[in-house]
């Protein structure tokens, strides 16, 4: 009997391979486990048109997150606060970066990928690291400025 794999099965194989395996293990086991369905021409197919809308998916991801790598690191982020004797009134935190992001640039980012480590307590340019995905970083300059 041939299975395709769904799950990775130790032993035997990884997700995706086509193997030839016992009727009684195919059907009680892997069958029944949902690790592996059995490979009809059709089911083969189908897996096949799947991996290839996946990985097209994820291309057109890289991409997206290449063209807002190069907007991020042209443009710089002003962020105005009210200013105080010593500093500005409050802080910069994440949210502030994500929300002036999201306004100037249009770019919606998770808000945990922004790498700033501390909040800012003062007026000036920062560089910060943002996290876009798939191992694509962005160094963007926030700039606070007094209101």
């Amino acid at each position: 009997m041939k299975v395709l794999l769904i799950k990775d099965v130790k032993n035997l194989g990884k997700k995706g391979d086509i193997k030839e395996v016992k009727d009684g293990y195919g059907q009680n086991f892997l069958i029944a486990k949902g690790m592996a369905k059995l490979a009809t021409p059709k089911i083969v197919e189908n897996w096949k048109a799947e991996q290839e809308r996946l990985a097209k998916e994820l291309a057109d991801e890289i991409e997206r997150f290449k063209k807002e790598k190069v907007i991020l690191e042209a443009k710089k982020i002003t962020i105005p606060k009210k200013l105080a004797p010593v500093g500005i009134q409050g802080s910069v935190k994440k949210d502030d970066i994500f929300n002036a992001i999201k306004e100037q640039l249009n770019i919606t980012i998770d808000k945990r990928n922004i790498g700033l480590k501390k909040a800012i307590k003062s007026t000036g340019e920062f560089k910060i690291d943002i996290k876009l995905g798939h191992g694509i970083h962005a160094d963007t300059i926030v700039e606070v400025i007094g209101a």
